[in-house]
């Protein structure tokens, strides 16, 4: 038995299919997923390597008002079948490289035009900090992609296996009267995870067909259908991109709890459903290693405490706005 956490108490390190043991019940924190579920749109491709910055600029150098990916060029413009336009056009959204008006129309969205715009930090996806952001935006942020929340903030043990999360994904279907088949659930699950794992097929491939996210290890297949987490400080992780997710993490649980203080404890930032803490899979001290750089990469707005048994951050100043968190994820690109 090994202990995952202090608020989850020792978990078996395997299950098996017909066991959620180890899975918390859906209803016991009413913060565990986001209002609405979503389990299709990426038609069963996983994120490519430039899919992102086609996806941004399909739309930033169109002036029409039509939607680019419907339109007969779109195959000819992307050079891929249908399909997989459609794929594009989703894992842009789910990113939030592009974004919806009230319309249903398309424009580049703030994390499109931070990456790819006329200052773009990484037009070409080659920093690390890029993937680290994206994978935020999948399983913290979590507007299109329920499944990567679920796997990343719901899963307590190190190793686990497919068979139980789809089954865990069914019964919050049903508890939701969502009308997601168990084939599209099972589906989500094996897209989700090809999204962390380099091809292991033995063809030669180019780099820019392998999954975006793949570099960052973050989970390994195992035999018979498992795979685990890798666990630890996540060196490439840059300190503005925690912080900046430390930040969204914040809003939401203030928004959800009620408060409007301006403190948070270690243990929220570190176990929480959708914290920086189960997102990134960081370890107590590595989350605590983090904090210990707040105060300064936000020039003094968040402050970082630990003495006489209080572990917390704070905000002197009050809530920082939507410019304040961009301006903290940018300095992940500083060189």
């Amino acid at each position: 038995m090994q202990c995952a956490s202090p608020q989850t108490g020792c978990l078996p390190k395997l299950v098996d299919a017909a066991s959620s043991e180890w899975l918390e019940s859906t209803m016991a924190n009413p913060r565990v997923l986001l209002d609405k579920l979503q389990f299709s749109g990426h038609e069963t491709f996983p994120l490519r390597q430039l899919w992102l910055r086609k996806a941004y600029f399909a739309v930033a150098d169109t002036e029409t008002d039509g939607n680019v990916f419907a339109e007969e060029s779109a195959i000819r413009r992307f050079g891929v079948g249908k399909n997989m336009v459609s794929a594009i056009r989703h894992w842009g959204l789910a990113c939030h490289v592009l974004a919806e008006t009230s319309s249903g129309a398309l424009e580049t969205g703030l994390i499109g035009d931070l990456l790819f715009g006329d200052s773009g930090v990484d037009p070409f996806l080659e920093r690390p900090a890029t993937c680290w952001l994206v994978h935020w935006m999948l399983a913290g942020r979590a507007s299109r992609s329920t499944t990567w929340f679920w796997v990343f903030n719901r899963i307590t043990s190190q190793t686990f296996n497919r068979n139980t999360v789809i089954s865990a994904l069914e019964e919050l279907a049903a508890e939701r009267r969502s009308r997601a088949s168990a084939t599209t659930l099972r589906r989500d699950v094996e897209v989700c995870l090809r999204c962390y794992l380099t091809r292991r097929d033995g063809r030669e491939v180019d780099d820019v067909a392998e999954p975006l996210l793949a570099d960052l290890g973050l989970i390994t297949e195992g035999p018979a259908g498992t795979f685990q987490f890798r666990r630890g400080p996540q060196s490439t992780l840059p300190d503005g991109v925690f912080a900046f997710a430390l930040m969204e993490f914040w809003d939401r649980w203030e928004a959800a709890t009620g408060s409007s203080q301006n403190t948070l404890s270690f243990e929220a930032i570190a176990h929480d459903y959708g914290s920086p803490g189960r997102v990134f899979k960081l370890d107590e001290s590595s989350v605590a290693d983090r904090l210990l750089n707040l105060e300064a990469i936000t020039s003094g707005a968040v402050r970082w405490t630990d003495s006489a048994g209080l572990r917390q951050v704070s905000r002197p100043k009050g809530r920082l706005d939507e410019h304040a968190t961009l301006r903290l994820l940018r300095k992940a690109y500083v060189r």
